[in-house]
């Protein structure tokens, strides 16, 4: 009987996978609202508004926030209900696997933020200590996906 619950218990993913496609849905909701709201200031001030460039980068970021919740949630499923049809990149075959894909889109959310804050240039030497963190943290997070155990 411990057998069949333990097996069955492998569903219960199934509340994050569905916590997960709720906020990815709300956070395309919410770039999709940035967006309208970049285009309309960018029209407004003609292109000319330095900010309209910070508006964008910081869209971005949230389409990959977005996609990050994504793809855990569809890894979740592959991983403990079923596979699904997705293209080969999206295809998770392990837990290293999906740890890699998250990895990979945070340093892409690093980056951004990091042209987000260049954009806002304020002060060279905490933009220098900003900089160097992101690297850091960047370059731990690949080297965690290169050289990461393989399942």
């Amino acid at each position: 009987m411990l057998k069949m619950v333990l097996e069955k218990s492998r569903y219960l993913v199934v509340i994050a996978v569905l916590a997960c496609l709720a906020a990815a849905l709300a956070a395309f909701g919410w770039g999709a609202f940035k967006a309208w709201h970049a285009v309309a200031f960018l029209f407004e001030s003609g292109g000319k508004d330095p900010l309209g460039a910070i508006k964008l980068i910081e869209l971005m970021d949230v389409f990959l926030i977005a996609t990050a919740l994504l793809i855990f949630a569809i890894g979740l499923h592959e991983l403990f209900v079923e596979d699904i049809a997705m293209p080969g990149w999206l295809v998770i075959h392990s837990l290293h696997d999906l740890k890699a894909k998250l990895a990979s889109v945070i340093v892409l959310v690093l980056a951004v933020n990091f042209l987000s804050h260049l954009a806002e240039w304020r002060d060279a030497r905490e933009t220098l200590e900003f900089g160097l963190a992101v690297a850091v943290v960047a370059a731990a997070l690949i080297a965690f996906g290169h050289f990461g155990e393989k399942d």
